[in-house]
């Protein structure tokens, strides 16, 4: 069996279509195909196309993967969780994911950094339930407790402008509800009725 062509692919620019013996037989990214060395005349086994074939379905899990990365950051366990889901095997999927490590894709920390840094601006909550949110996550109390820590006056700025902004409904009007809301997102009584006297 000879590869009689290797040709660049319309659709996906990045990615190269193997011809066998005239016929379509698999294709590979730019970097695996440069990796692999093949070139249009080698000549392969049965076993080595059957390689190939296998090198080129991880190869595009992987640039679905890089893809599913770079849309924002991510926690390792969810793109372990995203790996699990696309059915890789677990010798391949860690692989990959020491791949978008070494890569500086993949960093618990800075994950955690730019999670509190948007909750904190785009959605102000309790440092409770910020800590919880980053549990379910799956990331480390050590990394937990330094990030949400590196702040600690952003808990009082953010129940403020929650009690400033449901201070707008009419429900909220009344402090008994409005207590009983910061209650359930997370915030101490002593930093609520702080709050409250604040504004009062």
């Amino acid at each position: 069996m000879k590869i009689t062509s290797i040709k660049q692919q319309i659709k996906r620019k990045g990615r190269y279509s193997v011809f066998v013996d005239e016929k379509y037989a698999f294709s590979l990214s730019e970097d695996a195909l440069l990796e692999s060395k093949l070139a249009s005349g080698d000549e392969l086994t049965a076993a080595q196309l059957k390689e190939f074939k296998k090198l080129s379905e991880d190869d595009k899990l992987y640039n679905q993967t890089l893809r599913y990365a770079l849309l924002r950051l991510r926690s390792r366990w969810e793109m372990e969780f995203y790996l699990e889901r696309k059915k890789a095997s677990p010798d391949l999927a860690e692989r990959i994911l020491n791949k978008l490590s070494n890569a500086g894709m993949l960093d618990d920390e800075k994950f955690t950094q730019a999670f509190v840094a948007d909750r904190r601006l785009l959605k102000p909550t309790s440092k409770r339930k910020l800590i919880a949110e980053l549990r379910k996550k799956r990331i480390s109390s050590e990394i937990i407790e330094q990030v949400v820590n590196e702040n600690p006056g952003s808990e009082q700025t953010a129940l403020r402008d929650i009690v400033e902004r449901k201070r707008r409904q009419a429900k909220y009007q009344d402090d008994e509800k409005l207590m009983q809301y910061l209650a359930r997102q997370g915030f101490s009584y002593g930093d609520i009725k702080l709050a409250l006297k604040k504004q009062s």
